[in-house]
């Protein structure tokens, strides 16, 4: 096992990391801008070192910065959280060079991952079922033949794309032209590579991804899948574990087929595969190769520490339980709380005056905020994670409805306003939405961002 772990991100992701170190005994190195020298993931870690400037680039993103402050402090090994690092390969290999262990999946398979159309190509090749999609399209005509095939509406995405951008939907012919513009021009700046493809677009979706944990010595499991199909912007808003739309033959189909293909690709750590789900199909869009947001719907149903998991596995651990051994226990809930105006969505930095966390039996709140706290303006807008678990998803609802109702953060501007709206709709309540309903409901009601 390491002695010493630097954690490469902020936040609540970096406070999640210490704890889980902290219970196996680890020491934790916490690396931070000088925006967030306050931070909470700061105060609790056994060290602390500051790499930049505000800016990610300068800090978050400086690769130099974070090697040096591994070697000034000892630690054997590095955790990239999510965002940030988390799925650069190149980062994993410096860090090899170094000889420090990335606790993460192999970085041929973060690059491999990373290319949205070698991992089609992968995924398809390994039995798993895809969006019809085309190869990288280099001019209009090409482009414009392959939509004719297939059928409009398509989406122009980037190759190197995530989170959204870089991605444009041409309903008709018309709109093609200036969709592969607009993308490029998009993934060019966003991901400094402009390669886009196309892909078939699907109607009335729901997101299903399904989280896979593996140790790189042919063992792989699933744990489930999670339904993240309330989103704005292709970003996740909510997200629950088991889908309501999914029945068990569909739950077992899909989880085993995902995690035999993790076993023939010999994938090491947690990874999530993702899919668009639509008239009993599935259809794989992509990979993350790391930690998710969302990882803590699936901790609540099967009661695992999937970043001890991490740890354990990125130590040269084999798996510590077999398929048969993963039990899946009642429903849970994730709000992201954000530091947003909720109707807008345009971010609300300042200063947090008071802050208090609902609790009670199934309650879980990750965050690193607390009242004094200044929410810096250079970063991403969330703040916290309000989990909730109970025996059933009704239940579950009720639950998060009271924990909502004690959740108190006042000085700044937050979206639990807009959680506290949805579990009202009768469409949330019956667990009957896809990927366009939030978007479609904050249209109805006005709502602008």
């Amino acid at each position: 096992m390491f002695d010493k772990i630097l954690i490469a991100n902020r936040g609540e992701i970096a406070l999640r990391v210490e704890r889980a170190c902290k219970e196996l005994g680890i020491a934790t190195v916490a690396v931070h801008s000088t925006a967030d020298a306050d931070a909470m993931h700061v105060r609790l870690a056994d060290e602390s070192v500051c790499i930049g400037a505000a800016p990610a680039k300068d800090s978050y993103l400086n690769i130099p910065a974070i090697v040096a402050a591994c070697e000034i402090t000892g630690a054997d090994a590095v955790h990239p959280g999510y965002g940030f690092l988390a799925e650069n390969a190149r980062f994993a290999e410096i860090l090899e060079e170094h000889e420090l262990t990335f606790i993460g999946p192999s970085a041929e398979h973060v690059r491999l991952m990373g290319d949205k159309i070698r991992a089609k190509e992968t995924a398809r090749a390994l039995g798993i079922p895809v969006v019809p999609g085309s190869g990288p399209v280099d001019d209009f005509e090409e482009a414009k033949a392959f939509a004719r095939d297939i059928g409009y509406p398509v989406l122009v995405k980037a190759a190197a794309g995530g989170g959204g951008r870089g991605m444009k939907l041409a309903l008709f012919e018309n709109e093609l032209e200036p969709a592969l513009m607009t993308a490029r021009n998009e993934a060019k700046a966003a991901f400094g590579d402009d390669t886009v493809y196309l892909e078939k677009y699907l109607a009335h979706p729901r997101h299903i991804e399904v989280q896979v944990l593996a140790d790189g010595q042919g063992n792989a499991i699933h744990l489930g899948e999670r339904d993240c199909s309330l989103q704005r912007r292709h970003q996740k808003l909510w997200e629950e574990a088991p889908s309501p739309a999914l029945n068990e033959n569909e739950r077992i189909r899909i989880g085993e087929t995902v995690a035999e293909a993790m076993r023939a690709l010999n994938y090491r750590g947690v990874g999530t595969v993702e899919f668009l789900y639509e008239g009993g199909e599935f259809y794989f869009i992509e990979m993350n190769t790391r930690l998710q947001v969302e990882h803590t719907v699936t901790e609540m149903i099967t009661g695992l520490d999937l970043v001890i998991e991490q740890i354990r596995i990125a130590a040269g651990a084999p798996l510590s339980l077999r398929q048969e051994d993963v039990r899946f226990n009642g429903h849970s809930i994730e709000c992201r709380i954000n530091a947003e105006n909720p109707h807008t969505f345009r971010p609300s930095p300042g200063t947090i005056t008071h802050f208090h966390t609902p609790g009670g039996l199934g309650v879980r709140v990750d965050s690193g905020a607390y009242a004094g706290y200044t929410i810096p303006p250079y970063y991403d807008s969330l703040i916290g994670k309000l989990i909730v678990h109970a025996r059933t998803r009704n239940e579950c609802l009720m639950r998060l409805k009271r924990a909502l109702g004690e959740f108190v953060v006042d000085g700044i501007e937050t979206t639990i306003p807009l959680f506290t709206s949805l579990i009202s709709e009768p469409d949330i309540v019956d667990g009957n939405y896809d990927i366009h309903w939030l978007e479609n409901h904050l249209a109805k009601l006005g709502t602008r961002g």
